[in-house]
């Protein structure tokens, strides 16, 4: 059913359809909207589950990881310092291979103090041990969090449905929110293959020797890569009913046989769609979709990447001392390639900061002045920089 809603308001009703049983919830910009959402469709017997309200985020993933153990679906969400104080909680989910559906509305890291959107906190745990899928735009994020559950549920690794916060969570438009049956046809009933019985007692999460740890992080390392296939999958499954597709791993926009591409997570490739229907350049540029960061698909991307000979990474985080994060990992995927194409990794819109139309026209003037290879930020202002750095 079409409706203009808000970001936070159709991914509330999104996790609604898909009958978590247990929610656990702890405010914090731009996040807030998406549990507040929910506690209203609680209280007004909307939504059945249990919805609890915690005293920090540390708690929110421990309840949701609690949930799933005993035999729940679950839930939870969380944006910026929320996820780092998550961190040790997201490693023993992921470790213990619970499957789990978290949002992360992304939101720029303190120091200096910002609420809005970069990525930097869900690069911050890319190695986490989750799923992470990127939206571009709410009606991905609305079929994207019902996947999120077939995937985590049939591969057993959580799953971090990663969108823009502001841009994505309190931006209204018009989504298609789908119907109970649809979601019901497509979700099986909730089932872990290690749900705590105390019948049947078992330890998870124990101690491990250096005898075995290591085949633990290979078993884990292994099951994200296989996970390729079920996000595929899911995504293709979830077309047949809905009609509409989110990309699986990775999405072409534009033309196909463009020999220039830039390369791009969540919602900055929705500028840059535009900017390509309203100013097209003069050569044909494609845009490359990146939709699931974690597993990282290489073999997908060598193949959408063969033949390139120009590629302009576009990420919206920074690894300081090093520079480019999304770049760097797309550097290395493409090094086998018998041609490889010349890579521009740039970041813009950290802390917030505006991506207008012109980023487009910006980026294809930017990689005619600098060699390949190097990582570059994008409108910074000299002047406000201090003296010893100009």
């Amino acid at each position: 059913m079409l409706q203009a809603l808000e970001g936070s308001q159709a991914i509330a009703q999104t996790v609604a359809l898909c009958r978590p049983q247990v929610v656990s919830a702890y405010p914090i910009t731009p996040q807030t909207h998406i549990v507040e959402n929910i506690s209203k469709l609680v209280a007004d017997g909307l939504f059945k589950c249990e919805f609890v309200s915690v005293e920090s985020e540390f708690s929110a993933a421990s309840v949701a990881l609690g949930a799933a153990m005993a035999g729940s679906r679950a839930y939870t969400a969380s944006a910026s310092q929320g996820i780092l104080l998550m961190a040790e909680v997201l490693y023993n989910i992921a470790g213990m291979r619970v499957p789990l559906v978290m949002t992360c509305a992304n939101r720029a890291v303190s120091a200096p103090l910002s609420i809005w959107n970069d990525q930097q906190d869900s690069m911050a745990v890319r190695d986490a041990g989750w799923i992470q899928l990127y939206c571009a735009d709410n009606q991905e994020a609305i079929d994207t969090t019902i996947q999120a559950y077939r995937i985590a549920e049939k591969c057993e690794i959580p799953v971090m449905v990663c969108v823009d916060g502001f841009i994505l969570t309190h931006t209204l438009e018009t989504v298609d929110i789908p119907t109970q049956e649809e979601v019901d046809a497509f979700l099986p009933k909730y089932s872990f293959s290690r749900t705590l019985d105390p019948r049947n007692p078992i330890s998870i999460g124990t101690l491990v020797s250096p005898d075995f740890f290591t085949e633990a992080r290979y078993s884990h390392h292994q099951a994200l890569m296989k996970a390729q296939t079920e996000i595929i999958a899911a995504d293709e499954d979830w077309a047949a009913i809905s009609g509409r597709r989110s990309g699986g791993l990775l999405s072409i926009i534009g033309n196909p046989d463009a020999k220039i591409a830039i390369l791009a997570l969540g919602s900055v490739l929705g500028t840059l769609e535009t900017a390509l229907e309203e100013t097209p350049p003069a050569e044909p540029v494609k845009l490359i979709k990146l939709r699931s960061f974690r597993p990282f698909p290489i073999q997908a991307l060598k193949e959408v990447c063969n033949g390139l000979e120009t590629l302009i990474v576009l990420e919206k985080a920074i690894s300081p001392g090093s520079g480019s994060i999304l770049g760097m990992e797309v550097m290395a995927a493409l090094s086998g390639l018998e041609n490889p194409p010349k890579i521009y990794n740039f970041a813009a819109g950290l802390g917030g900061r505006d991506i207008p139309l012109e980023v487009l026209s910006q980026l294809l003037e930017a990689i005619q002045k600098i060699p390949s290879g190097e990582f570059h930020i994008l409108d910074v202002n000299i002047e406000k920089l201090p003296l010893e750095d100009r």
